[in-house]
């Protein structure tokens, strides 16, 4: 017992964070790939309807449930998650960590977040899952419907640099405050999604776990190789 507490006390906080992350992600590669296959056997079809339909009037599917500003905020908040405001957010972040002087920290942004959406259409282009036709779209949609990009990348941006925020001051409360915000506005971005009918439930899942786990796995990476180099 006695030997097992200097183990203990020997390791790192650092070292906890890396194994715990390694548990974490291999945990979501493990249930987007049970949740991919689930989606190809139709096995999800029921929950994705039910779901999908709890948005909408039973009076009149084209019309999304709430009073009609709900709408306008939706189409604002799934915005959010477009590829305009994420991109000028990566570019905005790059340019300002490389002012900074943290050029690796910079580096690592423009790779990790650009290869996230490559990953995001490479998974799409595999799957090929058509969009939810049951009801009317609120909004344009493009691609192939799972994962989906806007819950995915959402997740890949806002807890990146959230992330990264959040290593910039010592105060619990504020490191709450900014990994509480990135995580509320992934969330947001994904239900936007299918109040505005453009996914299935699976869709905005898949994209939250794979896009948390994408963001783990650089965040173990930066971690591990380049914050204890800067």
């Amino acid at each position: 017992m006695k030997k097992l507490k200097d183990v203990l006390a020997k390791k790192s906080l650092l070292e906890y964070s890396t194994e715990i992350s390694i548990i974490l992600a291999s945990l979501g590669l493990l249930a987007f790939f049970k949740l991919t296959e689930k989606v190809i056997e139709g096995d999800t079809s029921g929950f994705d309807q039910r779901v999908l339909l709890w948005f909408h009037n039973s009076a009149g599917l084209s019309e999304p449930i709430g009073p009609a500003w709900l709408e306008v905020v939706m189409r604002d908040i799934t915005a959010l998650g477009g590829l305009l405001v994420l991109g000028l957010l990566t570019v905005a972040a790059c340019g300002y960590l490389w002012l900074s002087q943290r050029h690796k920290l910079a580096l690592f942004v423009a790779l990790s977040i650009p290869a996230g959406s490559l990953l995001n259409s490479l998974l799409k282009g595999f799957i090929e899952r058509p969009r939810p036709d049951i009801v009317p779209h609120a909004t344009g949609a493009a691609l192939s419907s799972f994962p989906s990009g806007h819950a995915m990348m959402s997740a890949v941006v806002f807890l990146i640099l959230g992330a990264l925020l959040s290593l910039s001051t010592d105060d619990k409360r504020i490191k709450i405050y900014i990994l509480c915000w990135s995580v509320l506005l992934t969330i947001l971005v994904g239900i936007s999604r299918l109040y505005l009918g453009v996914h299935w439930p699976t869709d905005v899942i898949a994209g939250w776990i794979i896009g948390a786990t994408w963001a783990l796995i650089s965040l173990l990476i930066y971690h591990r190789f380049i914050r204890t180099t800067e």
